[in-house]
């Protein structure tokens, strides 16, 4: 049976998670026209990947919640026609980074629902358990 923290720990790191991938997701989009990074070549789309925490600590008790697992970089990219770019080919062609703002603004509304989901779950649980403190006081 899970506690009340046990609960509360799992919304908290769910919501840490949804919020960096909010920011991922950001970076993508700002970057969704940059031909030239540091590394060389066109901007890669950034992707998180997500997996359950678990912390053994005393009395075999765990800490469980969400961490970030590691970033995956998508190495494909669009080749765009602008022989006027300063970043074109002999042929005319542009490396694009392989960015889609629409797919992009999807996932963004589904972190930010799943970190709402996050934020109702934590606040449902810190109700019960000051319910369960005003019991006490009767």
């Amino acid at each position: 049976m899970m506690d009340i923290f046990s609960i509360m720990n799992i919304s908290a790191t769910g919501m840490t998670a949804q919020r960096f991938r909010i920011d991922v997701i950001a970076t993508n989009i700002a970057n969704a026209e940059t031909t030239r990074t540091p590394e060389g070549g066109p901007y890669r789309r950034k992707i998180p990947i997500f997996a359950e925490y678990v912390r053994r600590y005393m009395e075999g008790k765990e800490i469980k919640g969400v961490k970030v697992a590691k970033i995956v970089e998508d190495d494909s990219y669009r080749l765009v026609y602008d022989p006027d770019h300063p970043d074109a080919d002999e042929n005319g062609y542009v490396k694009m980074p392989n960015v889609n703002v629409l797919r992009e603004m999807v996932d963004l509304i589904n972190a930010q629902r799943a970190y709402e989901a996050n934020v109702s779950v934590f606040n449902a649980v810190k109700m019960m358990a000051n319910s369960a403190l005003q019991i006490g006081r009767t």
